[in-house]
């Protein structure tokens, strides 16, 4: 199936600007809610003219026409950023953090679609690499008012006052210090002599920012007041020209206030938002690095108060209190970029700040996801927003939805043109031809369901119906299921020799062996493609980086000479599969002797390939060169490439191949590493109360004594065995991502003897379960059937 490509973003398109008289401050939220005026009303007309709010000036020229749904203005994304983010990786030679995706500069390729700064790409840049294009001029610093008052003095003020009563010298500092940008930098910026131009220092004196924010939801309402009104006076004022870094300083002031989590203050935090929105990309670029300074509780607020103003600006719990959306269509899109920079910079900090989980907004779990997906895949990252040019924010489950109903698309789209193709050629049609049906032998199992995919390679968009040869049955989900838990397990055995096997990680690897044929590896990828496709979860443990390379690129290349998987590695890749060796590279990189003569190594790696010892040159000549402490990080970097991509090249290409050959949807591009492996092996978060009240029950009722025994029971089992009572009766011990509802777990009564240990039926998710007599029996019977069993879960 042919898929268009989505146009790229169109680079420095803008927020369209409000030029409307009074927009800030006409609109009144109620009769308790308030925007104050940004000036005095009684002195003319003159001073009315001061509430335009110009056009927003930025880099590029000020795009027309609304963001809204259906007509939509353009919206820049980070792409430019994030290439001059790898080409600066990429110079240093420095190591990739665990979970980034690099994607080779590849010829010959559809255009991808830029995706704006996510945490694929983590990587640092100094402002000194971004291309004179890129770069905002700097225009010169206006001089800042002397204020001499510390955090010591702000926290006396404010202790006098409750002691006293008297708010004079409390409002007074609050009245001045947020009237202007020049006033914010004045009162919080470190040293008011210093420039502070740098990106790893804002200069910005952020516990007494804390401080003052802390209290000021403590103080009267006439001081509250009038920091908005003063917030919209420094809006007005300073909407014009490019931007100084005392501008930046204030605005990562300003997005701090506490304020702004009151929906009678969204119309300020709105206009806030676009005016940050708009920035040049430099400016961007600055004001990620200062995010990623600030405290980690202090930086959740941020990210939570952004996503509920999106949650309610889609779904308001009282629509009176905000403009219609028709005038405001810009809302959703400034907070939305605005939260990308909070993404951007927990992707800059090691480690993250908070989990990317964090991001995730449920809210959109709600919206027409479709039509989103559609929008970015027709439009790219320009004309029309959609929250897919901003995937970080879209949770897993949107993302399973999103990929299955496009999956439901092509499958629709394949049976239909089958059928199309049947009655052209005057035959009769047949319902088996709406499916992938797969007709394989137990004993022939591998080599049958190589030679049925490779025959049918046409169909595998189409739903998946196995028969085993010579048995009576009709797939209903549970032979599918059964197909793929006895592949998998006979595959991944370590006497298979396809995989190898880490105890030490506990997760399997690909063999470096080499072989004439690598389709087996294919059909490995095609099984975890559909898996994917066909809401299976495999009980499949490989590393991380895995996953990495198998969104490298996301999208197969035209030109089949092209690399794929092969991604940035590092040594925290390296430890999540060889724990020891990557300890021993460690171990060398800080090393203070003498390392050429202490450790006496060349740039070469030995390998065992069928009993016999072989060597390979990291590099031309590399068995002449000797490690030393000069070129170490060189012999690290090329040691953990050599073990993670280029060793295994031809079978992860393979494998690689075979995963796109069924998953060639451009909702890949939307998935993180980590959601790729959620997608295919489910998530490790049990939740046993979910399982509880999903569970169905056969003979039983939930009332019965038994049953009650059982989830007093499994409730009070610590972790490791409510994963192997999962994976006893599941085959695997993680959760679909739907979680335990998307099981559909049934516990059968079994009219055998209470002397029998329960038994399971993993591929119908059923446990059947004896009427045990007391809950001590059943206790011990069943820590007994899910500790012994070999089921069909790996070593």
């Amino acid at each position: 199936m042919s898929l268009q490509t989505p146009q790229a973003a169109t680079a420095g398109s803008d927020l369209p600007a409000v030029t409307e008289k009074g927009s800030l401050l006409s609109y009144k939220m109620g009769e308790d809610s308030f925007v104050p005026p940004s000036v005095e009303e009684e002195d003319g007309e003159e001073e009315k003219e001061k509430e335009k709010l110009p056009p927003i000036l930025t880099a590029s020229n000020t795009a027309g026409g609304g963001l809204e749904r259906g007509t939509k203005s353009q919206f820049s994304t980070f792409s430019s950023f994030i290439s001059t983010i790898n080409q600066k990786k990429e110079a240093a030679g420095s190591s990739s953090s665990p979970t980034q995706l690099v994607i080779p500069n590849i010829k010959n390729v559809r255009d991808l679609p830029p995706i704006c700064l996510d945490v694929r790409q983590k990587q640092r840049i100094s402002i000194d690499t971004l291309p004179p294009d890129l770069k905002a001029p700097v225009p010169p610093e206006a001089s800042l008012p002397i204020r001499t008052k510390t955090m010591k003095d702000f926290q006396e003020d404010m202790e006098k006052t409750k002691l006293s009563g008297d708010w004079k010298a409390v409002h007074d500092f609050y009245l001045t210090t947020f009237d202007s940008f020049l006033e914010l930098n004045a009162a919080f910026k470190k040293d008011v002599s210093l420039p502070f131009s740098t990106i790893e220092d804002s200069g910005i004196n952020a516990k007494f920012v804390n401080a003052v924010y802390d209290a000021l939801l403590n103080t009267p309402q006439d001081i509250q007041k009038s920091v908005l009104k003063g917030i919209i006076n420094g809006l007005l004022q300073e909407w014009k020209g490019p931007r100084t870094k005392d501008d930046l300083r204030a605005y990562c002031i300003l997005l701090q206030n506490p304020q702004f989590s009151n929906t009678s203050t969204y119309v300020i935090y709105a206009h806030l938002l676009r005016q940050i929105a708009t920035l040049a990309e430099a400016d961007h670029h600055f004001l990620a690095h200062w995010f990623k300074k600030i405290s980690q509780r202090r930086f959740k607020q941020l990210v939570d108060r952004l996503l509920q103003f999106i949650s309610l600006r889609l779904f308001p719990a009282k629509p009176e209190e905000f403009p219609p959306m028709i005038k405001c269509t810009w809302w959703i899109p400034s907070a939305t970029k605005v939260l990308s920079l909070f993404n951007a910079a927990n992707s800059l900090a090691n480690p993250a700040i908070i989990p990317y989980t964090d991001f995730y907004n449920s809210t959109l779990d709600h919206i027409d996801l479709m039509e989103e997906y559609h929008n970015w895949q027709c439009y790219g990252n320009s004309h029309r927003f959609s929250f897919c040019q901003y995937p970080f924010i879209i949770s897993i489950a949107a993302k399973k939805f999103i990929i299955q109903r496009d999956s439901e698309q092509q499958m629709i789209s394949m049976a239909r043109q089958s059928l199309v193709d049947k009655v052209s050629r005057r035959q009769r049609p047949d319902m088996n031809m709406l499916f992938l049906n797969l007709k394989v032998r137990r004993m022939n199992l591998v080599s049958d369901s190589l030679d049925e995919l490779t025959r049918k390679r046409a169909d595998l968009k189409k739903k998946l119906k196995v028969t085993f040869v010579g048995e009576a049955g009709l797939d209903m989900g549970g032979l599918t299921k059964e197909w793929f838990l006895l592949l998998i397990r006979q595959i991944f055995h370590p006497d298979y020799g396809m995989f190898t096997y880490h105890k030490d990680s506990h997760c399997h690897w690909f063999s470096s062996y080499k072989c004439d044929d690598y389709s087996e590896f294919r059909l490995v990828g095609a099984l975890m493609g559909l898996a994917v496709y066909n809401s299976i979860t495999l009980d499949i443990r490989f590393p991380p980086c895995c996953y990495k390379k198998l969104l490298s690129p996301p999208i197969v290349p035209c030109d089949q000479s092209t690399p794929v998987g092969i991604s940035g590695v590092s040594l925290d890749d390296l430890c999540h599969i060889m724990p020891e060796l990557a300890h021993g590279l460690s171990e060398l990189l800080s090393y203070e002797d003498n390392v050429e003569e202490d450790f006496y190594s060349t740039f070469q790696v030995f390998q065992e390939e069928f009993g016999v010892i072989k060597s390979y040159n990291l590099k031309p000549g590399g068995d002449k060169i000797p490690v030393t402490a000069q070129n170490r990080k060189e012999y690290v970097q090329l040691y953990v490439d050599f073990i993670l991509n280029k060793s295994i090249y031809k079978q992860f290409a393979a494998f690689y191949y075979g995963f796109h050959s069924v998953c060639d949807s451009y909702a890949l591009m939307l998935l993180r590493p980590e959601e790729v492996e959620i997608l295919v092996c489910g998530s490790p978060e049990l939740d046993m109360y979910a399982l509880q009240r999903n569970t169905q029950y056969d003979g039983y009722l939930k009332t019965d004594l038994t049953i009650r025994y059982f989830w007093e029971v499994v409730l009070g089992f610590p972790l490791d065995l409510q994963k192997k009572l999962l994976h006893f009766t599941t085959g695997s011990d993680r959760v679909p991502v739907g979680g335990m509802a998307d099981l559909n777990f049934k516990i059968s009564k079994s009219e055998t003897s209470t002397n029998w240990l329960p038994v399971a039926h993993t591929c119908f998710n059923q446990l059947c379960l004896p009427p045990y007599k007391s809950k001590k029996e059943l206790k011990q019977k069943l820590i007994i059937g899910i500790s012994n069993a070999e089921g069909f879960g790996l070593e």
